[in-house]
């Protein structure tokens, strides 16, 4: 069996090396000066490094068997569209008249290295800029549509993270009983979840404060490997926390910003808690499939606790009382 063909099915990076890291790297004409800095990913294998320009690089290695080649090209060229229309998102460098490469069946693409730390929104007014930023990016997106990237719905999110779920291993047995009893009625409300009803568009699909940059007073948008197809919403609410009439505060603050930009339809609202419970139980699921991976292993190792799984029954049975609660009612556009 060839390299190419062993790596592309080495969904664990297994043979993804260093040697061979610096090899793909040269084989774009880039050549490392510096080690390689492995930075904070769990998902895909990103590492930063300087070149013998002395120019600071990030080179990003797709996870294999995860996406599509299609899917990453339709990834790039959405980033790329963003920043064509000056919309603070980091694109991948065109090298050799592309941005997808790939080397020994790993596809890597490389940015220009940028500064700057996750956004930590201290008051509201840095809320409406985080949503002027997210309606200017808004306005971009729904001007084209995914052909091929995924979208959200409840089969994706919700009845294939469940059946996993189901069959993990990772689950304490003396638990089991007490963990199903609450997630499967919480998975059998959310399948009446009225997705059906709203306008979907392109989405940065995991924008929450740690994919966005802030540099001195620039916000820059990062990591579009969760792009997809959804509801305009899904951009926004991981931006909430705190007690209700606290979220209602930050999302009046957050769609003042964006409406400058885009128009939100407020019915959206409903789907808040439905898309929180989607991303629980997702998150959940991520973790059970990606478990040997020793990377997860090292980085959760909570995950294979009883305390934890404990601590998952009481989130989900929040999230069911949270369904029968209110949405929220802003100020400003009723």
């Amino acid at each position: 069996m060839s390299n190419l063909t062993e790596n592309a099915s080495d969904f664990a990076f297994q043979g993804l090396t260093p040697d061979l890291v610096v090899n793909a790297l040269e084989s774009v004409g880039l050549y490392p000066a510096s080690g390689l800095l492995a930075l904070n990913s769990y998902e895909n294998r990103v590492y930063q490094f300087a070149d013998d320009d002395r120019k600071r690089y990030v080179a990003k290695f797709y996870r294999p068997q995860r996406w599509r080649t299609e899917q990453i090209e339709e990834e790039l060229a959405f980033v790329e569209e963003l920043a064509q229309a000056e919309v603070p998102a980091v694109s991948a460098l065109l090298l050799q008249n592309k941005r997808l490469h790939e080397f020994e069946g790993y596809r890597f693409c490389v940015y220009s290295s940028i500064g700057g730390r996750a956004f930590e929104p201290n008051d509201l007014d840095e809320l409406e800029r985080l949503g002027r930023q997210i309606g200017r990016m808004h306005a971009v997106a729904q001007a084209g549509k995914f052909k091929v990237r995924e979208t959200i719905d409840y089969e994706g999110s919700v009845e294939q993270s469940v059946a996993e779920l189901r069959q993990s291993a990772l689950l304490p047995a003396e638990l089991k009983d007490a963990f199903f009893a609450i997630l499967d009625p919480l998975s059998e409300r959310l399948r009446s979840t009225p997705l059906q009803d709203f306008d979907y568009q392109r989405l940065h699909g995991d924008c929450h404060i740690g994919n966005i940059l802030q540099y001195e007073e620039k916000l820059t948008f990062v990591d579009f490997d969760d792009c997809r197809s959804g509801p305009a919403v899904q951009d926004l609410w991981m931006m909430l926390n705190g007690p209700h009439q606290e979220q209602t505060l930050q999302m009046d603050a957050l769609l003042t910003g964006y409406e400058d930009f885009c128009e939100f339809d407020t019915a959206q609202l409903i789907l808040i808690e439905p898309l929180r419970s989607f991303r629980i139980i997702q998150y959940m699921a991520w973790l059970s499939r990606r478990w040997q991976d020793s990377a997860f292993q090292r980085a959760f190792p909570w995950f294979a606790e009883s305390r934890y799984w404990e601590q998952q029954i009481l989130a989900l049975k929040e999230q069911l009382a949270g369904l029968d609660e209110a949405p929220l009612n802003l100020g400003f556009n009723g």
